[in-house]
């Protein structure tokens, strides 16, 4: 972590009004995933196209999440199935900037996503009329269908293009628990990194750097990772192969192809 405060000390900052310009609620997004032992030298390479977002809490920022879904996990098989049209409903507390929002993020058919929030004063463990009023206005979903199914933490670094309206997150300490009942899950060894584009496009430094190292694009759902890590009875099938990638990630310091 030291090492990681220091490159991140010498990127330029960029504060949260100045962010304003690239919010990029409607946004195509590109994920990929590599071994925290090369994310210093990454930031070094991309460092001078970008600026990291710097607050008065510091430029690593904490992050809970609670998702909601139906007890039949719905949202979680219509991604494992492949379908497109999908949502994710979660509550998200910024917990340095004490700020909390329900979100109701839409995956459509074009690969675009669009992200619907509210501030809400806290998480809600179980959801009040004013949360289902905004779920049932937002999404496919009868909010009464819908209860609390997956903790999960992490810390993240955002970045803004010096020139592109491009932002990327960099995720890290990432961590899952059940609801009731089950330990913590941590993968301390995992990045997911996403380029968040008004369209998606290859023409991004950070991409091009990706390319150089040979780490390929790959999709990740922290929702559906941590679904199956955290219960072994749902049905995995389609994400046994990004399982095997996150360990085998965690002996080499490059990503797996």
């Amino acid at each position: 972590m030291e090492n990681l405060n220091h490159i991140l000390q010498k990127i330029d900052p960029i504060s949260l009004k100045e962010m304003d310009t690239v919010k990029l609620l409607n946004r195509a997004d590109t994920k990929f995933i590599f071994n925290s032992n090369i994310l210093c030298d990454i930031l070094e390479e991309i460092r001078p196209n970008y600026r990291v977002l710097s607050t008065e809490y510091g430029r690593i920022n904490s992050y809970r999440t609670l998702y909601y879904d139906t007890k039949n996990l719905s949202s979680y098989i219509t991604h494992h199935n492949g379908k497109l049209n999908r949502l994710k409903i979660r509550f998200r507390e910024y917990i340095d900037s004490n700020l909390t929002f329900l979100e109701v993020k839409f995956k459509s058919n074009k690969g675009k996503t669009n992200k619907s929030r509210l501030e809400s004063p806290a998480i809600e463990n179980s959801l009040g009329s004013v949360s289902k009023d905004f779920i049932n206005k937002n999404s496919f979903y009868n909010a009464d269908d819908l209860v609390p199914t997956l903790w999960n933490s992490f810390s993240r670094l955002t970045l803004v293009h010096r020139v592109d309206k491009e932002r990327l997150t960099i995720d890290l300490n990432i961590g899952f628990s059940k609801i009731e009942g089950g330990e913590k899950v941590e993968i301390p060894h995992l990045i997911i990194a996403e380029v968040k584009q008004e369209k998606a496009t290859a023409n991004s430094d950070f991409i091009r750097v990706m390319k150089r190292r040979h780490i390929r694009q790959s999709s990740m759902s922290k929702y559906c990772i941590g679904t199956v890590l955290t219960n072994k009875n749902v049905k995995s099938n389609k994400f046994k192969e990004h399982i095997l990638k996150i360990n085998k990630l965690e002996n080499d310091r490059t990503v797996i192809a």
